[in-house]
């Protein structure tokens, strides 16, 4: 059974960071590209980054640019988003995601809070 399961979120301050984690189960987590979204309360699911395979290619929203560090340990099945300089727009329940057999697959989030 594909499955995606992210932790790290919390409550931080303006200005502060966090490290995000989402482990992939059920499929050769390796083969894939990985994409962490956002959706902060009233607006649209928006990417935030997404990673090759292999880890090489990255891609980044212009909102975090600067910021943000998506990666990978294709060894722990486990991609990650380090989040720095945080602003309180930065508040959202952050999603992995992956097409795996040619279907969307979604974890259940991960609420960040950036609040002073």
């Amino acid at each position: 059974q594909v499955q995606l399961v992210e932790s790290g979120g919390e409550l931080v301050q303006p200005g502060g960071s966090l490290r995000l984690s989402c482990v992939g189960f059920g499929f050769p987590f390796s083969n894939y590209v990985m994409r962490w979204y956002r959706q902060a309360p009233g607006k649209e699911r928006e990417l935030v980054a997404d990673i090759s395979s292999a880890g090489i290619i990255t891609n980044y929203a212009d909102s975090v640019k600067g910021r943000f560090t998506i990666s990978r340990d294709n060894a722990k099945n486990t991609v990650y988003l380090q989040m720095n300089s945080l602003k309180p727009e930065d508040t959202a329940v952050y999603l992995c995601n992956a097409r795996v057999y040619n279907v969307q697959r979604w974890g259940k989030g991960t609420l960040v809070t950036v609040s002073s």
